[in-house]
């Protein structure tokens, strides 16, 4: 009898845990965070619509948007991660100039992070690389003219 054998299930069966319990972590952070943000709208909704209750179409956007979310985050988050990281090498290769960070941080970290109804019915943009402030470029040295 061979006691070895059911050993060598244990370390998939441990990954294939982990990646459930990081989908379980990532479900649980949409659903508590994603309604405080919409709570924080700017645009206050005229008093004759009410947006208590909803309906099935609405309903099926915020799930069709939660779905969305689930696949888009992981992508955005590690694209997030490894900008971070390339941008501190951009900062230490460059003679530790933070402009040439900046540069990287700000298409790698800003963006759209958590895809929303708007998102879904074209309102808003998804942004999957950074915009950077207009303050941050108006700041910044003017382009160099071309060679003639």
């Amino acid at each position: 009898m061979n006691t070895y054998s059911s050993s060598s299930n244990r370390p998939r069966e441990a990954s294939s845990f982990k990646l459930v319990a990081v989908f379980l972590l990532l479900a649980l952070c949409t659903i508590t965070m994603v309604p405080s943000a919409w709570s924080q709208e700017s645009v206050a909704t005229p008093s004759s619509e009410s947006t208590e209750g909803g309906n099935a179409s609405s309903a099926l956007m915020l799930a069709a948007a939660g779905g969305s979310t689930l696949l888009y985050f992981p992508l955005k988050a590690v694209f997030a991660i490894s900008g971070g990281i390339v941008g501190g090498l951009a900062y230490l290769f460059s003679g530790l100039d933070e402009n040439s960070a900046k540069k990287v941080w700000n298409t790698t970290l800003y963006g759209t992070y958590i895809i929303t109804p708007e998102h879904l019915q074209g309102d808003k943009p998804i942004r999957f690389l950074g915009v950077p402030d207009q303050a941050d470029q108006a700041t910044g040295q003017p382009a160099p003219e071309p060679n003639r």
